[in-house]
């Protein structure tokens, strides 16, 4: 790899294990062996280069959520045991990626301080929302129409947020998928099958 790798490399190892805020340009030039100058040379700043690493991380921790989301055989056919066992898998992805899922919520926290981040964000929530969308469809993601990527893509970016920042606060009392599929049916008022 070249300088330019080596420090997206660096940067992305520096957020998982400081965040984004406590992470300096000497941290991530120390871990990738190469000049701070080197930082600004090919990233312009380290804010740059940051968030660069920060939506490389998000593109791989996209591709463990279309696992956690993916259909499951065991689980059976009906939509509620599917449902059930996606929520399952993806609670057990933040445990598996807690430094991640905490420096991803630390960048939104900078994003209100920077329109830059900010835009990028946002770019991405977008294309998360119609990711999502389309795997609950079935289709693929250049066939989801908007309405259903404002509706059932952002009800999912929300839930998953949501037990996101419960289980980073708390995973002991996190809900499980079957208490979030018990309560989203007591708000629908659709009785248990």
């Amino acid at each position: 790899m070249g300088n330019r790798e080596d420090l997206l490399e660096a940067a992305k190892r520096c957020l998982l294990e400081k965040g984004y805020d406590r992470t300096t340009v000497r941290d991530i030039a120390s871990a990738a062996k190469v000049s701070m100058a080197a930082i600004g040379y090919h990233y312009g700043s380290r804010e740059a280069l940051l968030n660069e690493a920060l939506f490389r991380a998000m593109d791989d921790w996209g591709d463990q959520i279309g696992r956690a989301l993916a259909p499951d055989a065991a689980a059976g056919d009906s939509p509620a045991a599917q449902f059930e066992s996606k929520l399952a898998r993806l609670v057990s992805s933040f445990g598996e990626n807690r430094q991640f899922w905490l420096a991803s919520v630390e960048a939104f926290m900078q994003a209100q301080r920077s329109p830059e981040l900010r835009d990028q964000l946002a770019a991405g929530q977008a294309e998360g929302r119609r990711g999502l969308a389309a795997m609950v469809l079935g289709v693929p993601e250049e066939d989801v129409p908007d309405s259903a990527v404002r509706s059932i893509g952002s009800v999912q970016l929300a839930l998953i947020s949501g037990l996101m920042i419960q289980w980073l606060t708390d995973p002991d009392a996190a809900p499980s998928g079957a208490e979030v599929l018990a309560g989203l049916r007591t708000l629908l008022g659709v009785p248990e099958s």
